[in-house]
């Protein structure tokens, strides 16, 4: 192989290396987009409110304790009793537990940024079974504060209607506030006065029209838990340790039921500890969905420039090969036009997607690319049904990355085959290329010689 050919590939090869600055500059570019979009976000949801969650249900019952102490004199050795009161809460979780909601979203604007927005009417519906004396054995001891129900909503400022309560055919209105701090921020009712010494059944419903940003999620308090969510948004995102039992999700969007037991969630004992100052085991239980767009532009652009340095590769490869098929001499500035071409690319394709939708805006951004390397290689080349040759495998190449955008499970796969055709089609091309003779002068008079 002689020195000319050398240098030309070692040229080619600093070529690409070079081209990675603009590709890299584009990438921090697309990361500086993408924090201003999220900022606007965080934005809308400090002035709106945030993900929500709801926890609850949970019946909480105040309680007073006498405790008698022995305790031994230290003059006399003499044991007496010592009387204290010791304060706490008894909890109790709904038997039945059933949520029924519907979904709507909407987006807000700020700028050229959106932010999606849900609102939800859930009936939210159950029993409590409490037993006698509150499941006390030395009640005696004890005095029975008054029993409330708390629920607990992460953003008390997306509840958008008066809450009432239907508890045994009666009518109760919420207080703000959850009662109890274990479940932070929320509403609560307090319960009518009864007789502790008999058995207790409460049937309780309420309308809860909940406002929110990016995620809904439900804690399944229940024994015996039911979620049903309806919603217009076609990309769900099911988020938490339990998946749907049953979903459908189409372009109109998805119906999704959850269905829990204590056997399952094991709710006690992760009530317990969130009573005693750990939350988290609770909070973890939690399930619901996302309403934010799994694959934005933001994401799918970033997807793209990661294939760039093999684009760049694979059509600096074509060029080169009409270079030695043809016997025409390319000076390594018409690489460097094509490969600068083939990186704005990259930037286009950004800036146009924020506001045309990542689609079209990759349609117009590989149109304007292939059209002009098409024009333009075809003057290189010294014709144009090489110039449209050119274009046409640039053109399938830009198909190619949108199959690869498109189809993530099979990116590797489809990537794969790409480059081992390629290196197919170049074996088969150059099969009976004399590369020793590659780089001697030609017959006629090279091009931009």
């Amino acid at each position: 192989m002689n020195r000319s050919l050398l240098f030309k590939l070692g040229t080619i090869a600093l070529l690409i290396l070079l081209l990675m600055i603009p590709l890299l500059l584009i990438n921090g570019l697309v990361n500086e987009r993408q924090s201003a979009r999220d900022d606007v976000l965080r934005d809308i949801a400090r002035s709106s409110s945030y993900a929500q969650q709801i926890t609850g249900p949970i019946m909480v019952v105040p309680y007073r304790k006498k405790v008698l102490t022995w305790k031994t004199r230290k003059d006399s050795d003499e044991r007496y009793q010592e009387e204290s009161i010791e304060q706490g809460r008894l909890y109790f979780l709904p038997e039945r537990f059933t949520v029924d909601g519907d979904v709507r979203t909407e987006l807000r604007y700020r700028g050229i940024y959106q932010a999606r927005l849900y609102h939800s009417d859930s009936q939210v519906s159950g029993e409590f079974k409490v037993p006698a004396n509150y499941g006390i054995s030395d009640v005696d001891a004890y005095r029975f504060g008054e029993p409330f129900i708390a629920v607990g909503i992460s953003d008390v400022r997306g509840i958008g209607n008066d809450l009432k309560l239907q508890l045994n055919g009666a009518s109760l209105s919420f207080e703000p506030g959850s009662g109890d701090d274990s479940f932070g921020s929320g509403v609560h009712v307090a319960l009518p006065a009864h007789d502790s010494r008999d058995e207790q059944t409460y049937a309780f419903a309420f309308d809860l029209k909940l406002q929110g940003t990016e995620q809904l999620s439900i804690t399944p308090v229940g024994r015996e838990s039911q979620v049903t969510l309806r919603s217009d948004w076609p990309h769900p995102s099911f988020v938490g340790e339990f998946l749907p039992s049953q979903r459908e999700v189409s372009e109109q969007g998805f119906t999704a039921k959850w269905q829990t037991s204590f056997f399952a969630t094991d709710m006690q004992d992760a009530l317990s500890s969130c009573v005693s100052g750990s939350c988290s085991v609770m909070q973890s239980r939690a399930f619901g969905v996302s309403f934010i767009d799994p694959v934005d532009q933001y994401l799918k652009a970033d997807r793209a420039i990661k294939y760039a340095l093999l684009f760049i590769t694979l059509t600096f490869a074509v060029f080169f090969l009409f270079e030695v098929l043809k016997r025409m001499a390319v000076h390594p500035v018409q690489y460097a036009l094509v490969g600068l071409s083939m990186a704005l690319f990259y930037l286009l394709l950004l800036s146009l997607s924020e506001h045309l939708g990542f689609a079209v805006a990759y349609g117009l951004s590989a149109l304007g690319c292939v059209a002009l390397n098409s024009f333009y290689v075809s003057s290189v080349l010294r014709s144009w049904l090489r110039g449209a040759a050119f274009g046409g495998l640039l053109a399938a190449l830009y198909g190619l990355l949108y199959g690869l955008l498109s189809a993530e499970d099979y990116a590797l796969l489809m990537g794969s085959l790409l480059v081992f055709g390629v290196l197919g089609c170049v074996m088969v091309l150059t099969r009976k290329l004399d590369w020793y003779g590659v780089g001697r002068p030609a017959s006629s008079a090279p091009l931009n010689s």
